[in-house]
């Protein structure tokens, strides 16, 4: 759905993107993660033709958002964070008018305006002017436009920005229902709605993207951490679990009730917890705990930060 190959894009001497590649498939919920500055906002504007690249290409459902700006624009929604509401119009009226500006038929256009309309659970504001909408209100009426046309790319910029707990399980529950008709890219710097929301996260720092991989991958380590009774010799089942194949070495984290809990630190990604379980097999050690370790988003995104490296 999405094809972005060597992306460059520079404002006189300030460069905000930097060779950027990546690709989604359709179906796809991709977080888009970075710090303020990292080049997400620009990348966006770039695949909804509001931007011209410096360099390189940007495809959408294989149309070139340059040569073919408004075949593109058909096919996307778009919210951006601060969505342009008209604050005079009421809900019925503005979400009227984008009806009429997607070119939507008149005999499809109420069905699409209920379907939104419910969808954002904007029922009961309809005869209400913008301008009198809470800021949670006026996000739901910038994601009802957004989906109206039942785009196949929906483009959402910090979709939960002013909404309260309540309506942020809401809209992830929308995104996910939503995602059963179209591709869904969302940029946010709140990494919890990405591990509750996404399939994929791609982390952009400093313009360049610093990893790219399903939520899984990046949260999976090389170490495994198991827990023994404490029956069996420290020394013996440190010197076991550091001479299996592919641990590079093993240390006690933690001493309680009796038991002895172990991480083996891992020299690639080889999935250790089968030799661990073997190994206590063989020695007769009791196992009360065996997994392999994960990291939370959270700490991936601060390690990437902090080392300037990528996954």
């Amino acid at each position: 759905m999405i094809r972005v190959q060597d992306l460059w894009k520079s404002y006189g001497e300030v460069e905000a993107l930097r060779g950027v590649s990546l690709s989604v498939a359709p179906g796809e919920i991709i977080g888009l993660l970075g710090p303020n500055g990292a080049g997400k906002t620009t990348l966006m504007k770039i695949l909804t033709g509001y931007l011209h690249p410096t360099a390189g290409t940007a495809e959408v459902g294989g149309l070139d958002v340059v040569a073919e700006p408004e075949a593109v624009q058909q096919l996307i929604g778009y919210l951006p964070e601060n969505a342009p509401l008209y604050p005079e119009l009421t809900v019925q009226s503005y979400l009227k008018m984008m009806a009429d500006l997607r070119q939507i038929p008149p005999s499809e256009q109420r069905a699409r305006l209920s379907a939104a309309i419910h969808a954002v659970g904007l029922a009961d504001r309809l005869t209400r002017p913008i301008g009198t909408l809470s800021k949670g209100y006026r996000q739901r009426v910038g994601l009802a436009q957004a989906i109206l046309h039942q785009p196949k790319l929906l483009i959402l910029d910090e979709p939960t920005n002013g909404l309260d707990p309540t309506q942020i399980v809401e809209v992830r529950h929308l995104i996910q229902r939503l995602a059963a008709h179209s591709t869904v890219l969302v940029s946010t710097h709140i990494l919890s709605e990405v591990e509750a929301t996404c399939d994929r996260a791609i982390i952009i720092m400093r313009g360049e993207v610093k990893a790219d991989a399903r939520l899984a991958a990046l949260a999976a380590t090389a170490d495994a951490v198991v827990s023994i009774a404490a029956a069996a010799e420290e020394e013996r089942v440190l010197a076991g679990l550091t001479t299996l194949h592919g641990a590079k070495h093993a240390e006690v984290v933690s001493r309680h009730d009796q038991q002895i809990t172990y991480r083996v630190h891992g020299d690639s990604e080889r999935d250790l917890c089968p030799a661990i379980y073997q190994l206590a097999k063989e020695n007769n050690w009791l196992l009360s705990e065996l997994y392999r370790d994960v990291r939370t988003l959270e700490a991936v995104f601060n390690e990437l930060a902090t080392a300037g490296g990528g996954v």
